[in-house]
């Protein structure tokens, strides 16, 4: 299933050193806490939005005299320029030297220096076979570079449009006999972060749902031909031009496979590589990028299409189970498809070069394998059950792919930083606070996972980002609500909505998935990116932002 830990209730770190994260201890309510033990504190470390449930951040302390000063801001500035250049500023002074000193030779001297040099016609050849049996051995052995072409968002039709009101009505109706089952969903749908125009397949507009195997297929369908078509106008590309084809769907795995599905609509050549994913979670974007760039790397001169998304048809609970109604109220129809390459003529067009991807599974532990769960409730009906300590599940999955990421991507002062502080922890003072790397420094752009609204509140101030590096991640869960996978693609189409992508921009993706999963990417901007005029966000864009108030009431 999706991971509901980016769900808008779910998050609530407590950051106790550069990446590390607890919950604390819940409160207490007679009622719930006798008639329902286990999910009451369940609920209450992790729902809760009240102000006195909230968990806090232990950041470093901010000394506002001190560390707005001007000549600090310079100071530090200055400090980060000689360490990011020292080889540059190193080499500078040694080659201004070495000029000086020949300027101050007479065209006599020259002359007489090089007449001193013997050349051999052996040595010339045998250095000439050397150079270049060095530069190829380099220019094979280097990894081929994987370019993002272009992607489409799928775009839900209005008519799959579920504002609140029709959303509660419909809960009001299908739990009739459990009032307080819709009272809940309506809290988590007042915090949740989602606006009016998000929107569920046609089968869960029925009252009840009619979650049939014919009803997810034609939500497939329409999904993902939507996202595959509007690619082929985009890029030009030619169904026999594809090469690699990987499907992600976390829950509804179907035979023959989505990838199958695809292949026989568009008549796919026979020897195409196909892969289909299923199960992983929110995070499977990231794994079908890093699958195709494998593939990539062992198949020189050709395409791959990714395509991720998630099929709500099925999925929708109609069970009592508060905790596996939680997904009812977040999740919405998605889908995205994705074209990378490794040919050398796409440079030019290619929108991203792709730079790293580290993926985090904690798989290994019970707790993490366990802590998001696909089971069935008392009554039989299947759902995804949450356990209590998911939270600190997911802050070391977090924690541990964050601490990989910062050595790849982070400038040389800020790790330099961070290991002088480590050396003195543990040298000196233990007590010392850790340094919080800035990641600020090796990111112009942020694409967290829009899986609600508390996990993009939570990374933000752990990552000590502005409101604007997280608006992408706000804007995308208020209009499509949190799309499973393809939600990172959303985000990134927003920002080059707004006109914001330059050339050299660095964008980070990460997103969390169940089993238990961390996975992020990092993207650099291959060319100044123009102003899209269709997509997802072309008739909505020039309103947004809009701003989210805390709770909507219902």
């Amino acid at each position: 299933m999706k991971s509901f830990i980016n769900s808008s209730h779910l998050p609530r770190f407590r950051a106790q050193g550069p990446f590390a994260f607890k919950t604390s201890p819940p409160p207490t309510l007679s009622y719930y806490h006798h008639h329902h033990p286990t999910f009451f504190s369940f609920f209450l470390n992790h729902f809760s939005s009240h102000p006195s449930h909230k968990l806090t951040l232990n950041m470093p302390p901010i000394l506002p005299d001190f560390s707005n000063s001007v000549k600090l801001k310079y100071v530090k500035l200055g400090y980060q320029y000689l360490v990011n250049h020292i080889l540059t500023l190193t080499l500078i002074p040694i080659i201004i030297a070495v000029f000086i000193e020949v300027l101050r030779l007479g065209p006599a001297e020259i002359l007489s220096l090089w007449n001193s040099l013997h050349f051999d016609l052996v040595q010339i050849l045998c250095s000439a076979f050397l150079i270049v049996f060095i530069a190829t051995v380099y220019f094979m052995s280097k990894p081929r570079t994987i370019y993002l072409v272009d992607y489409a968002c799928f775009k839900p039709p209005v008519t799959c449009r579920v504002p609140f009101a029709t959303f509660m009505e419909h809960s009001r109706l299908i739990l009739k006999d459990n009032p307080k089952s819709v009272e809940f969903q309506m809290r988590i749908l007042e915090r949740s972060g989602l606006g009016e125009e998000t929107c569920l397949p046609p089968a869960i507009h029925y009252i009840p749902p009619k979650p049939t195997m014919e009803a997810a297929r034609g939500e497939a369908e329409l999904v993902i031909f939507s996202a595959m078509d509007a690619l082929f106008t985009k890029t030009g590309l030619k169904p026999k031009d594809i090469d690699i084809l990987i499907v992600n769907c976390s829950l509804f795995s179907p035979t023959p496979s989505l990838s199958a599905m695809v292949i026989n609509k568009y008549k796919l050549r026979s020897n195409i590589k196909s892969f289909n994913l299923s199960g992983m979670g929110c995070s499977a974007g990231l794994i079908s990028i890093d699958l195709a760039r494998d593939l990539l790397q062992v198949h020189p001169n050709s395409n791959a299409v990714v395509v991720s998304t998630e099929i709500i048809t099925p999925n929708y609970y109609q069970g009592n189970e508060r905790a596996m109604l939680l997904p009812n109220c977040l999740f919405r129809m998605g889908g995205a498809a994705i074209l990378l390459s490794n040919r050398r003529s796409e440079r030019r067009r290619a929108k991203y070069r792709l730079v790293h991807v580290v993926r985090t599974h904690k798989g290994a532990d019970d707790k993490a394998y366990r802590c998001v769960f696909e089971e069935e409730d008392k009554e039989g009906k299947v759902g995804i059950s949450l356990q209590k300590d998911l939270m600190a599940i997911a802050g070391e999955a977090l924690k541990s792919n964050i601490t990989t990421m910062g050595p790849l991507v982070l400038p040389a002062s800020e790790q330099l930083l961070f290991l002088l502080t480590l050396i003195g922890r543990k040298i000196f003072n233990p007590k010392w606070k850790p340094y919080i790397p800035d990641f600020k420094q090796a990111f112009e752009h942020f694409c967290i996972h829009a899986g609600g609204r508390a996990v993009i509140d939570e990374l933000q101030k752990n990552l000590q980002l502005s409101a604007e590096h997280v608006e992408a991640s706000r804007m995308t869960l208020h209009r499509f609500g949190n799309t499973s996978s393809s939600s990172l693609w959303y985000e990134l189409n927003y920002i080059e909505s707004k006109g914001r992508m330059k050339r050299g921009d660095r964008v980070w993706q990460i997103a969390f998935g169940s089993g238990f999963k961390c996975n992020s990417a990092v993207w650099k901007c291959n060319r100044n990116i123009k102003t899209p005029v269709d997509g997802p966000w072309s008739d909505c864009i020039d309103r947004y932002p809009v701003h989210i108030p805390e709770i909507v009431k219902l």
